[in-house]
């Protein structure tokens, strides 16, 4: 299977996940995956993430990331969006960074100074590609 958007297979990787409350999902990593995860663990959406060695006879590392959710067992994260697809990319200056569900939600930017989230960029006056939207 080809992947064309690694970043689209995360999100409904977690997202599925989290539809079906599991404690955790592993999936192939990156580092722009890891950088995701760091965000999202950074912004309270996960309980946390690790990156383990290759299984034996099969290539690259993989990230496990363990989900979070609140006390009535619901996924703290309630929807994820890819923005930026390889098809149609989408990049804003630090001025049309967008608001996610009213500051509630959160922007992640790939910016030449590295992954963050649209707060860190606004404040940075730096613009980036908008990779995703998480609330």
């Amino acid at each position: 299977m080809s992947m064309t958007d690694p970043v689209a297979d995360f999100l409904t990787r977690l997202r599925n996940a989290a539809k079906a409350q599991h404690h955790d999902v592993t999936i192939p990593s990156s580092k722009l995956k890891r950088e995701l995860a760091r965000i999202l663990a950074e912004q309270g959406y996960i309980e946390g993430w690790e990156v383990r060695p290759p299984e034996p006879g099969r290539p690259g590392e993989r990230l496990t990331v363990t989900l979070k959710y609140t006390s009535e067992r619901r996924p703290v994260i309630t929807g994820m969006q890819r923005v930026s697809r390889p098809g149609q990319r989408t990049y804003v200056d630090h001025a049309h960074i967008p608001r996610i569900q009213g500051g509630m939600g959160t922007a992640i930017i790939s910016t030449s100074k590295g992954v963050m989230t649209g707060h860190e960029a606004r404040r940075q006056g730096i613009g980036g590609e908008v990779v995703a939207r998480v609330w």
